[in-house]
């Protein structure tokens, strides 16, 4: 099976100032990353605050132009400049549904803008795409005409699940999409992913600190770590048989509700983490 999307030695730099004085110096946010993602696989791409996760979420999604590299979707080389067809295809489910959803806009205007911009449903069936939606999203219609903020966070940021799909994409990519939630609506939007993904063939790049979330939820996973991924495979191996030492030393820091004290007393990992900079 072909890969729906590959990223190739892809680089993202910026030149920061440490102080406004000081020289610029660059940034490696993310530094040649390769990974491909097979049509209807989940991959999670896991790693510490600052790796060049959101980063990396963002050059697929053509949000952010790498520096160096190359993206392909179905085959064919994409950049930022992507044709409709392209953007509509790949998706993103942010981190936060208050700041990524308009609080003015009741839902209905916000999901029926992005269904007519595409043409995707003749104005008379409208209605029935929007209740569709809904009930997709395990979200009752009377949402629809609801502003954010009389909803709930887990309703929030089922609705943004809702804006994602309402174009029909092939791709989401779910960058930290329920670290924002409490447990409870933390479930209900990973069961909702996984069902998405069972019923319309979805394929999923889910960036998460949360490694149980992972594990239940992804077929692969990325280990990012300093702008590199520094171990990628089946996510029961990497759970189970990791060979990287940063990759063990983020799962020995995984809290075990079963065994509170497990890894309390393993060794931390050596040394300093390596400078994004240059």
């Amino acid at each position: 099976m072909s890969a729906l999307i590959e990223l190739d030695d892809i680089e993202v730099h910026f030149k920061v100032r440490a102080r406004r004085s000081a020289a610029p110096v660059t940034l490696r946010a993310v530094d040649g990353v390769s990974l491909a993602v097979e049509r209807s696989q989940c991959l999670g791409v896991v790693g510490e605050s600052g790796c060049g996760k959101s980063t990396l979420a963002g050059v697929l999604i053509g949000l952010t132009e790498p520096t160096a590299g190359r993206v392909r979707y179905d085959g064919r080389d994409v950049d930022t400049r992507r044709s409709k067809d392209v953007r509509r295809s790949i998706q993103m489910v942010f981190q936060d549904p208050v700041a990524s959803l308009n609080p003015r806009r009741r839902v209905r205007s916000v999901l029926a803008e992005l269904i007519d911009y595409h043409g995707l449903v003749p104005e008379a069936g409208m209605t029935s795409a929007l209740n569709s939606l809904m009930e997709m999203v395990n979200l009752p219609p009377r949402v629809l005409e609801a502003r954010p903020r009389e909803l709930s966070g887990g309703q929030r940021q089922r609705v943004a699940i809702a804006r994602a799909l309402a174009v029909q994409p092939e791709v989401l990519v779910a960058d930290e999409a329920v670290s924002a939630l409490d447990v409870s609506a933390q479930a209900t939007v990973v069961n909702l992913l996984a069902d998405l993904r069972a019923e319309l063939g979805l394929t999923i790049v889910f960036i998460s600190h949360d490694l149980g979330i992972v594990r239940t939820l992804c077929d692969r996973v990325a280990v990012m770590y300093a702008g590199r991924v520094v171990e990628e495979g089946a996510a029961e191996t990497i759970f189970t048989a990791a060979r990287h030492p940063y990759t063990r030393a983020l799962l020995r820091a995984a809290p075990d509700l079963y065994r509170p004290d497990a890894g309390r007393d393993a060794p931390a990992l050596g040394g300093d983490p390596a400078g994004p900079s240059t």
